[in-house]
């Protein structure tokens, strides 16, 4: 049997010490609300990263994570503390054993003022719509 799994690590400053440690507190409300819902998602891990000023929270998986759940933790910390600019991070899709579908990725960037999507890719769907039509994107 494989498991597959989804991995991460990225950085989102949170303009100031004071917000970091609120961060943990919405982390904590983040994870409660999620564990209500009839499938909790894998979640994530948040710490603060003192040697970046104590401002900035180190995000990552716990061996698998959920990307989704990080796109609205920032949201949610950008309206928060009323971030601005522009902020992105990549994953890793993994597989335990050699499969076809076992492995891939993608990336997202959010605007931190608006909260919008700037830009997304999934290498899946890039993959299949790229090997589809012939040509490259």
């Amino acid at each position: 049997m494989a498991d597959y799994a989804i991995r991460f690590s990225c950085l989102l400053d949170a303009g100031s010490a004071k917000n970091a440690a609120r961060a943990l507190e919405l982390y904590n409300e983040f994870a409660t609300q999620d564990a209500d819902e009839e499938t909790p998602s894998d979640g994530f891990l948040l710490s603060i990263q003192p040697e970046h000023g104590g401002s900035t929270l180190w995000i990552r998986d716990d061996g698998a994570g959920d990307a989704a759940a990080v796109v609205a933790f920032v949201r949610l910390c950008a309206a928060a503390f009323n971030l601005t600019g522009k902020w992105g991070f990549q994953y890793a899709n993994i597989c335990s054993r050699p499969r076809p579908d076992g492995f891939g990725g993608g990336a997202h960037a959010l605007d931190l003022a608006t909260g919008e999507t700037i830009a997304w890719i999934d290498t899946d769907t890039w993959l299949d719509a790229t090997v589809s039509s012939g040509k490259s994107q």
